[in-house]
Order: C-alpha cells, then structure tokens, then sequence
C-alpha cells in the first residue's frame, strides 16, 4: 500500500490489536519531536486506509508531528474477527491517543470517524486540544435509519455477506464505483493511484469484517444526540456535493452547538472527501483552522 515519501511505517497495541500508523521518517532526537501533533483519522468505506488523507499530511510535516493511523479494520492495521461496533472504534482511537501524543492535539477526520472522534471528545476532552471535522455523520441522524433497504438486509445475510463484499467491493471495478458514488463529485479526478490504494486495502485478509459491519449498519448511530454535549472547539467542513451525507444534516448538525463549532465550512464542487479529491484545498482550510490554536 502507499506510503508518502519520507513517511515510515509504526504501530502500537491497542486493546484489538496492532494499529499501524505512518509519520515522518526523522530519527527521535529530530525537532519534529517537540512539536504539536496533528493526527488524522480515515472514515470507512470499501478499502479506507490512511490513503485517504495522503495528499494532505505531508504538507505538515515539517510544522507539527504528523500521526496518520489504518483504524483496526483497515488498511495494515490488524483486521480482527468481530462484528465491529462504534464502541471499538472509540476505544481504540482512545488508546492510539495515549500512546503517541504527548498532549492534548489536534484531531482531523472525516464522515462517520469524525462521528466517532466527538464521541471519544466527549468521553475524554483533556486528551484533544481542537477538531477537523469533515462531514461527520453518524448515518443515523436526527432519527434517520439508512440501513432500512434492500441491499442493507441483504449484507445482513450470512455466507451472502462476504460473496457480495468479494463480488461487489474487493474488485476495481467496485473500488471505482464506490468512490464515484460515494466519494468524489467529480468522477475524472479518480486516478489510478487511488482505486488501487483502495484496493489494497481492501483484498487484504479479513478486510470484509470491517466494512460489513459498516454497510450492515453496526457502526451508525445519531450523532446530533451527542453533539450538543461537545466542549473541544471544532471546525466542520462539508463538501457541497456529498452524496452519503448531504449537506442539509451539516446545516442541521452545526445549529446544535454553535458554541464548540467555531467554523462551519462547505466546499464547492468536492463530495464526501474534498481532502482526496480537492487536497489543495483542504490544506488551506486545516491551516487556517490550525492559525487559531497555534
């Protein structure tokens, strides 16, 4: 799988097993070392990884101590086998904080992650210091329930599951169609990198637990009965185009705590991860989140 340039491979143990996480490649008496961490947090989908914010971390390395983790699940991190649920992903994200920042920092992520990012900054505040948040959903918001269809009840089948996750997703042509319908706006900005970055992470060994349990609806609860509860302060970012999460539940969500939610930013022309398909833009917008904490 892709790592950055001057990026290098680590891991931790967290109570589900190794999460593997990429930073710069510096030796530990660098400087990099007394600097103010950044991490930033993937959402789910068929084949997430760390790849989805690889054309923007780099662009801090040099500033702050850049932590980028594969979530348990995904990517090279351990892929246990188990039903995964929004309390794991708590927990686990929990545990890779106290491992690898010193102090409070500074978390960036995206879609139901960032979802689940309030959830843990809620649970422990003194352990976040601000929040990047793009298009958190908990895909169950506002009393919404997104798994009552028919593809849904039929990943919830049996021996079904993994033959429509091999067929269906584990493949570039649904790698592609996964990011052209869920993703990306604009599907030419889909280049080959990143359909077989996805994929990699896809086909690797019990890959499908993860994003079943995604799919199936394990992992969707409503957020907008959390948010008002959040004290870090955070900016939100929506792309105007997303198609999982539409922007109507950013309009509703940021009105629930206006006080925690200093910025509330939607992004033209850019779907459900602007930070992949308008990375550019996406810097600008984190460092000028950043200028207001640092």
């Amino acid at each position: 799988m892709f790592i950055p340039p001057g990026f290098c491979q680590q891991s931790v143990s967290t109570s589900l097993g190794k999460m593997v996480y990429y930073t710069p490649n510096l030796p530990s008496a660098s400087p990099q070392y007394g600097k103010p961490s950044l991490v930033f947090l993937h959402g789910f989908g068929g084949g997430s990884s760390a790849y989805e914010w690889s054309k923007v971390f780099p662009a801090f390395a040099f500033e702050y101590q850049v932590l980028a983790p594969d979530l348990i699940g995904w990517g090279r991190s351990d892929h246990p086998e188990r039903n995964y649920l929004v309390e794991d992903y708590v927990s686990t994200i929990l545990e890779f904080l106290e491992q690898t920042t010193q102090e409070a920092t500074t978390v960036i992520a995206s879609s139901l992650t960032a979802a689940i990012v309030v959830r843990a900054a809620i649970a422990r505040p003194e352990l976040f210091k601000s929040l990047v948040l793009s298009a958190p959903a908990g895909l169950a918001d506002f009393g919404e329930d997104n798994t009552r269809n028919f593809f849904t009840q039929l990943v919830k089948t049996p021996v079904i599951d993994r033959l429509i996750y091999r067929v269906g997703i584990a493949n570039r042509d649904g790698i592609r169609r996964f990011l052209e319908e869920r993703q990306f706006a604009n599907p030419k900005r889909i280049y080959p990198e990143i359909v077989e970055a996805y994929l990699a992470s896809a086909q690797q060994p019990n890959a499908e637990y993860a994003a079943l349990s995604f799919v199936r609806g394990d992992l969707s609860f409503d957020l907008s009965l959390y948010l008002p509860q959040l004290k870090v302060p955070t900016t939100m970012i929506w792309g105007k185009e997303a198609n999982l999460t539409k922007v109507e539940i950013g309009n509703r969500l940021v009105q629930l705590n206006p006080d925690a939610i200093k910025q509330y930013l939607v992004l033209e022309d850019s779907g459900l991860t602007p930070h992949l398909e308008l990375p550019a833009i996406a810097i600008g917008q984190i460092r000028k989140h950043l200028s207001l904490f640092f």
